[in-house]
């Protein structure tokens, strides 16, 4: 359930592995807890005199094989986390938590108390380990939901990781579009978790700013949680089966495909953006007008080129850059965005010259520079929240952008570092606080109880 649709992810997506039942996907030293906490209840172990943190409190009748304890998940990525994956997490603790006897999997998953924020929600962290706010609390003898631990915490750290990391994205963009193009860099199985994840932050975004972003994948799995589509134009491949030729590339990319497919040129294929840019808008303008020209209006609008894309390697310099002098001039870079811009705008002064007073009569030249206008610049290559940055803080003129492996990054500032903790244990119907040192029950006012 997310913050903005209030509907719950349908439990079939997730798979949920059988397996997870057994522990068989916990680290060891959390199974060793079910193993240790069911033989004391089997040999019906009681605390006795032993000393405790209870201060005051008789613990001596306490059955530790059947304690019930209260644990928290919180994350620990400042200065926020977009948290997803709650959904999942509770799908999981339905459906696994309980123990094996015999060989039948008991369940004993209504006899929890849980607590949960909504997928979308923004936590924040300070950097106190004693001011966290959980994501979820479970209440419940402890054996029952030990061997879930890491499945927890895996199922969300790693979509909150990756929201986080493109809400700071759509941030860094101002309110453009980005692309969500890092399927290549994961393996296939995660790419649904991952396209919920760009989905719920996309949601995110737009309920804090204002803005209707609309989530924009490029594989059919990175939709299948939530309804989306992936999509797509050419690659480098695609002109190389036309060896070489980009504009007869677009020319049949535009007659062939459906025109809800936006046209959107790779540039870069022979490291001369603006040349091949203009070859491109000179090849499927004449085609348009040929089309329009002959009142073939629905046919004409497959030759509308939506926009295009440079994607210049690290260490290359674009021919339209005459005179480099930086590292900075390397790649898909704000000299290349304006030379781009600057050509494309300007195309028509040239063309208008060679038009007829036939093509005149007709309106040919307001209706080129329309074509022209509307074409976009669509970078892609190396971009991340900062780089993103740094074309926005100069006006660089993108219109949007394509970002790949930085969505999915993992490091000591893109960490989202989930902890489970046991903070409060029950004593003859009584919750006691008790945690290690540097923690403590927390309070997150987003949580809601799970019925």
């Amino acid at each position: 359930m997310t913050k903005f649709n209030k509907q719950r992810l349908d439990a079939t997506l997730f798979q949920i592995d059988e397996r997870i039942k057994t522990g068989w996907f916990t680290d060891e030293y959390l199974n060793n807890n079910v193993r240790i906490l069911t033989t004391l209840a089997k040999e019906g172990y009681k605390f006795g005199d032993n000393t405790s943190d209870l201060y005051g409190i008789d613990t001596r009748d306490v059955e530790n094989g059947k304690l019930e304890v209260e644990m928290q998940i919180f994350t620990r990525r400042k200065p926020f986390s977009v948290v997803v994956g709650v959904d999942e997490a509770l799908s999981i603790l339905k459906e696994c938590t309980g123990y094996y006897k015999d060989d039948k999997f008991i369940n004993t998953y209504n006899n929890l108390e849980i607590e949960a924020i909504e997928d979308g929600a923004i936590v924040e962290y300070d950097g106190d380990p004693l001011h966290v706010k959980p994501v979820l609390k479970i209440r419940g003898r402890y054996r029952d939901f030990a061997h879930l631990e890491t499945v927890l915490l895996g199922v969300l750290s790693e979509p909150t990781r990756i929201a986080t990391n493109v809400y700071n994205t759509l941030v860094a963009a101002e309110g453009k579009d980005v692309l969500f193009f890092p399927a290549r860099f994961a393996h296939y199985k995660m790419q649904g978790v991952h396209g919920y994840a760009h989905n719920v932050a996309v949601e995110c975004y737009n309920n804090t700013h204002k803005k209707e972003l609309s989530p924009i994948v490029s594989t059919n799995e990175q939709g299948s949680w939530w309804g989306g589509k992936g999509g797509g134009t050419v690659a480098h491949a695609t002109i190389a089966s036309f060896l070489g030729n980009t504009p007869e590339t677009m020319l049949q990319f535009s007659r062939i495909m459906p025109v809800e497919i936006p046209r959107i040129v790779l540039i870069d294929f022979h490291n001369d953006c603006v040349n091949e840019t203009l070859a491109v808008m000179k090849k499927m303008f004449d085609k348009y007008w040929q089309l329009y020209i002959e009142e073939n209006l629905e046919e004409a609008k497959k030759y509308k080129l939506h926009g295009v894309r440079p994607d210049t390697s690290s260490n290359m310099i674009d021919k339209s850059i005459k005179y480099p002098s930086s590292e900075d001039d390397f790649g898909v870079n704000p000299k290349l965005i304006w030379n781009l811009r600057t050509a494309i705008d300007s195309a028509h002064i040239k063309w208008e010259k060679e038009f007829t007073e036939e093509d005149i009569a007709n309106n040919k030249p307001q209706i080129l520079r329309d074509w022209c206008k509307s074409i976009q610049i669509v970078v892609t290559g190396g971009f991340d929240a900062k780089k993103i940055k740094y074309f926005e803080k100069f006006k660089v003129p993108v219109d949007v952008y394509g970002v790949g492996s930085s969505l999915l990054r993992n490091d000591k500032e893109n960490n989202s570092d989930f902890t489970a903790d046991v903070v409060r244990v029950k004593i003859k119907d009584e919750w006691y606080d008790l945690a290690k040192e540097g923690r403590r029950a927390s309070s997150n006012e987003d949580l809601e109880i799970i019925e």
